[in-house]
Order: C-alpha cells, then structure tokens, then sequence
C-alpha cells in the first residue's frame, strides 16, 4: 500500500478535497516521516511542526464550512532557510542571523500559504547560501538520502534531501548559479529555474536592497519528486506581487505550439571533458524524450566558457564590496575559503566603471 507522504501532490490535493482524509491526518503522516528520517539526513533544520498542525486544523475547519481554500489545501511543503516565513528566523546558514526573525511572509510564501499549503519544516542551506554542498557552523551538515558518501548538492541541498525522502510534496528553493538544478541532480528530482520575473522575491528581514547581479540572476522556484508538482509549485509561486518590480505577471502556459516541442542537448562547454557515465545519461535522456515526442537536437552552445567568466566577474566584484566586507568577519573558514576560491579565476571589476 502506497503511504501517505508518498502521494504526490495532486494526489494529496485530490484526497483533501474530496473528504477522504483531512489536512490533519496528512500532516501528521508527513510529520511522522519527518521524524523517521530527518535525524539521518539533517535536511530540515527549523521544526515549525506546531505551525504546521494549527494551520492543517484551521484548514479542517474551513473546509468544513466552505470548501479547500485553494490548489493546494492541505499540502504539505518546505521553505528553505534563506527567505521570510512570518514570525520564524531566517538566518541563510549564518550564526549572526540565528535570531533574526522575520516580520512577514516573503511573496512566493505568502502564495503558497494563501493557496492552502501548510510548512512543515525550513530546510538547510549553506552560509549564505554560496556553496555547492550544504554544511554550515549553526545547523550543521546535510546528508544526501542516497548515500551519506555523497553530497547532497546545493545551496538548496536541504530542500531536496527533504522532498525526495518523502518529507512534504514540494520543496521551495533559488537558483544564482545551479543551487536549484544541482541539488535536483544530486537526489534525483525534477526542477525549473524560472525565468527573471516569473516568482516574485523580497525579504523584508533582509538590511539592505539585493545588488544588481542578485536582482538579474537570482530566482526562487520548486523541486519535487515529480515534473507535475514543480509545474502545480511554480504556478503557485508565480502569482503578482508589488513588493518585486521585476516581476511580471505572465500566463504559465503559453500559446499552442505548431509543432513538435524541440529540445536541446549538449555534453558540455566546448574544451571541458564530460565523463563517459555522464555522456550516457544524456543519449538516455535525449533517447526517453524522443521516444515521447520530442524533437531532440544535440548542439554545440557558443561561448560557454566566456559567459562563466562574465557571470563570475560580476559576482566577484559584488562579493568584493558586499559579501567580503559584511560577512567575513562573522563566516566560518570554509566559507571565508569558498568565496575566495569562487572569486580567484575571475577579475575583479573597476567599481566606477561597475556603477
């Protein structure tokens, strides 16, 4: 018999609103598997459980009067620890923020939430969630539930470790340069990185605005065990929102395409070798979407390698007048050393020339 954080989410959704189980009894039987597997993998590092089971009770109650409150009535999610839950800390990995609590729902929260989604955990993430891999000094160090040998990726390395192990149908993370698409790899999961604009971002527990490169490059969206529930998460998520001006309010679907969908495939940036196993899961993958339909070209994309060290040099000038001065007082040394080494290979740009 198939157990209920096993469900996916249109399936939990579905169960929900036809009465046949409530929002209680489907928290619960998340929170219970929380609880079976968490103490291994140290995904989830804020249990917000007492949160979680005043919403799915209140939930109850109005579906008793008035029907589910939205597309995900019931539901039970993550947030990672880098963005606003009202009332609970937001401290992106960093002991200085241990206690920084946050005084409002960021955007894509407050949507999941008014959709009926209930938060059952906030998820690990490394300091200031600029590593590959997520360990820090205040929650300590994620395990990948594959095997504990290998990293659990990241920065959103605790969200994924918690969805794939059954720990809530969708996990919320954000993506600057892979930390939605890594972790996804690393556990076997399905994300998107959305396109700039499609999920508002803002927290209001945040000292500052969020530099230039943050603002173009950095988005939120979902992972999940399923492509379906990262397409129901996104669609959530990206609802309008004032408190982001690049946010534009664009219909998820698109028109009717004429055609075949055709898609892309590639072994890697021209001069960096791509190991055979690697290789291999690229024709599977790129034989798996043609045998369903799909157009699949193999291409050669252009200039990959000089549109890193773009992406890098323009983090690297931030980092040298925002992350370097702020937080390396207060980092640990592996943080210290990680900025550092992201850094090295790039060049610093001329701030007046920058600004």
């Amino acid at each position: 018999m198939t157990e209920i954080w096993q469900w996916n989410t249109a399936t939990t959704a579905a169960h929900i609103a036809n009465g046949e189980i409530s929002a209680t009894e489907v928290t619960q039987a998340h929170l219970d598997r929380l609880d079976a597997v968490n103490p291994a993998l140290n995904a989830v590092t804020n249990d917000v459980r007492e949160d979680a089971v005043a919403k799915a009770a209140a939930l109850d109650t109005t579906f008793a009067a008035t029907g589910p409150i939205g597309p995900l009535h019931g539901v039970p999610i993550t947030i990672k620890e880098n963005i606003d839950v009202a009332g609970q800390v937001t401290p992106n990995g960093m002991l200085v923020f241990a206690d920084l609590v946050a005084p409002s729902d960021s955007p894509l929260v407050a949507h999941l939430h008014a959709a009926g989604a209930v938060t059952i955990g906030r998820t690990n993430t490394p300091e200031m969630s600029y590593r590959w891999h997520t360990d820090n000094p205040l929650r300590g160090e994620t395990k990948n539930p594959w095997s504990s040998n290998r990293t659990p990726g990241g920065s959103s390395g605790g969200a994924a470790a918690a969805v794939v192990s059954g720990i809530g149908t969708i996990a919320h993370g954000n993506d600057l340069g892979g930390s939605l698409r890594q972790p996804a790899n690393c556990n076997g999961l399905a994300t998107i990185r959305p396109t700039l604009g499609r999920v508002p971002s803002h927290n209001a527990s945040a000292a500052s605005g969020r530099s230039l490169s943050l603002q173009l490059m950095s988005t939120q969206g979902p992972l999940a065990r399923e492509v379906a529930d990262v397409r129901l998460g996104l669609e959530v998520m990206a609802q309008p929102s004032p408190r982001d001006p690049w946010h534009r309010d664009v219909p998820i679907g698109g028109r009717p395409l004429d055609g075949p969908i055709r898609v892309a495939a590639t072994y890697g940036a021209e001069g960096i070798p791509t190991q055979q196993p690697v290789r291999d899961a690229i024709d599977a993958a790129a034989k798996h979407l043609a045998d369903a339909g799909y157009e699949v070209e193999f291409v050669e994309p252009p200039a990959l390698n000089e549109i890193r060290f773009g992406w890098q040099s323009l983090l690297a000038t931030e980092t040298s007048v925002t992350v370097l001065v702020q937080h390396f007082a207060v980092g640990s040394e592996d943080f210290s050393r990680t900025v550092t080494c992201m850094s090295e290979p790039t060049v610093v740009l001329a701030l007046a020339g920058y600004l």
